[in-house]
C-alpha cells in the first residue's frame, strides 16, 4: 500500500517523459504513445527461439533452424526485434548505464509475459564473465531481471550460473563457430532446486549462448527452461 501511494505521488510531481523524443509518457512508461507504436513487435516468430517469420502463421510454429537441429531451451519470448530504437534503448543501458532503460525494457517485456506466458519457478539473469562485468561494472540481464521478478514475484538466482570462460564476443562470429564458442562457456555453483527457469536476457541473436546455458541447467536436472528476451535480432 505505502509503494502505491508513493509511485502515486511520484508520478504526480514527476511524471514520466519518453526517453527517446521528450514527450509526455504513456501509462507509466518512459515513452511516449507515439514511440511506444513505433517499436517493431515480433508478433509472428518461432515459438521455441523466437526467430521472425516472413509472413504471419495461424499456428504456433518451429523456424527451419529449430526443425533441423532444437535448441536446449524450450520456449523463448521476444516482444521485440532488434531493430530501429530497440538498439539505442539496449545499448544506452548496457554501454552508458541508463538505469531507467532497465525498467523501460522490463515493463515492456512484463506486459508481452502477462499476456499468456507460464510463469517459472525462478529467473535466472544470463551471467557475465566476471572480466567483462568488472570493464562494464554492472549486468544489464541483471537490473531488468529485478524488476520482473519484482512485478511478478518471482525469486531471482544471480549466483548460482557462472560464466566461467571469457569467450569471444558473438557479434561478428557465424552461426556454427557461436555454437563453438559457446562449448563449455557455463556452470553451475550448485544444484537449482527449480524444475522450471526462465533466462533474463537484453538481446538474442541466434540463440547459441542461452542454448549453451539452458544445456547445463538441463543437465543440472532442470525439466523446462524458456528465454525471456527483450528484443530478437
Amino acid at each position: 500500500m505505502v509503494n502505491n501511494w508513493l509511485k502515486i505521488i511520484q508520478r504526480n510531481l514527476i511524471p514520466p517523459r519518453c526517453v527517446l523524443c521528450g514527450d509526455t509518457g504513456f501509462a507509466d512508461l518512459d515513452l511516449c504513445a507515439g514511440c511506444l507504436g513505433d517499436l517493431p513487435r515480433n508478433l509472428c516468430c518461432c515459438y521455441r527461439c523466437g526467430e521472425p517469420f516472413a509472413s504471419e502463421l495461424a499456428l504456433p510454429s518451429l523456424c527451419g533452424r529449430c526443425l533441423k537441429r532444437s535448441p536446449q531451451f524450450d520456449e523463448t519470448y521476444a516482444p521485440y526485434l532488434y531493430r530501429y530504437q530497440m538498439p539505442y534503448l539496449i545499448g544506452q543501458l548496457k554501454f552508458g548505464r541508463d538505469y531507467k532503460n532497465a525498467r523501460l525494457l522490463a515493463m515492456l517485456l512484463g506486459e508481452h509475459i502477462a499476456a499468456g506466458a507460464e510463469l517459472p519457478e525462478l529467473l535466472l539473469p544470463m551471467p557475465l564473465h566476471p572480466k567483462r562485468y568488472r570493464e562494464r561494472g554492472f549486468n544489464q540481464s541483471i537490473e531488468i531481471a529485478r524488476h520482473l521478478a519484482r512485478r511478478f514475484d518471482i525469486p531471482l538466482d544471480f549466483y548460482s550460473a557462472v560464466r566461467s570462460r571469457d569467450t569471444l564476443h558473438q557479434a561478428g562470429l557465424p552461426a556454427k563457430q557461436r555454437l563453438k564458442n559457446m562449448r563449455g562457456a557455463f556452470r553451475l555453483r550448485k544444484t537449482l532446486q527449480a524444475d522450471h527457469v526462465a533466462i533474463v536476457d537484453d538481446v538474442m541473436t541466434t540463440g547459441a549462448t542461452v542454448s549453451a546455458l539452458a544445456g547445463v541447467l538441463k543437465q543440472a536436472g532442470v525439466g523446462r527452461v524458456d528465454v525471456w528476451v527483450c528484443a530478437r535480432a
